[in-house]
């Protein structure tokens, strides 16, 4: 890179502490060839604005994203991960890095799968030093993981049984706690077809005389949770 280049970077968190972190840390690092200007936004809409906003001038290197974003003034609430999926539209070589508290394998590779960002940092282990490598890495030769990510990753790269989007979404939903009579509300699927999966994933992981709790315990031990 040329000395003095400016690389721009969004952070969009709905916890305004947490991005003014990121910019004091990211500005006031020395880094070799280049310095950072970290702009901030608190929505989805706000992000999106600064993102279209960015094609007409210097645009964004970086993106770095929440998954859970609090609601704007009007409409749905929208995710970081529908963000990802628009921002891959608008700004294509804009990298893309996901700051999020989720650490569980589902939310992790359910990222992965739609959006396939240069990174994935889960919160609790961001401290200065990882959030400099990980801006380094993520310029030079991406992608950037923090170890619990990593391991998500990896885990489900070993397991090679495959379950669709609905399978993925049942065992989701029994893992947060949710009947399977009022998964309905969430997935496309009839209370029949609902419970046939179960059965079936049950069959899959050999387990098909166990309860819920054991299907959770064995989707967690395969990396699908």
């Amino acid at each position: 890179m040329e000395t003095d280049q400016i690389v721009r970077i969004l952070a969009v968190d709905d916890h305004e502490m947490t991005t003014l972190g990121y910019k004091y840390i990211l500005e006031d690092t020395a880094f070799k060839g280049f310095r950072v200007d970290l702009d901030t936004a608190k929505t989805f809409e706000e992000a999106k604005t600064k993102l279209e906003q960015s094609t007409r001038g210097l645009p964004y290197r970086i993106l770095l994203l929440d998954i859970q974003l609090s609601q704007g003034e009007s409409g749905p609430t929208k995710s970081g991960e529908e963000l990802g999926i628009l921002a891959r539209k608008i700004t294509p070589n804009t990298r893309i890095v996901f700051m999020s508290s989720f650490s569980d394998n589902y939310r992790i590779n359910s990222v992965m799968q739609s959006v396939d960002p240069e990174g994935y940092m889960v919160k609790s282990e961001i401290d200065q030093p990882s959030l400099q490598a990980m801006v380094e890495t993520v310029l030079e030769s991406p992608p950037y993981y923090t170890q619990r990510a990593l391991t998500a990753i990896r885990k489900r790269m070993a397991n090679t049984i495959h379950l669709d989007e609905n399978d993925k979404k049942i065992l989701y939903c029994l893992s947060q706690g949710t009947k399977t009579k009022d998964m309905v509300e969430h997935i496309s699927l009839s209370l029949p077809s609902i419970e046939n999966r179960k059965r079936q994933i049950k069959a899959l992981f050999g387990i098909e005389k166990q309860n819920d709790q054991a299907l959770i315990a064995e989707a967690r031990r395969r990396g699908f949770l």
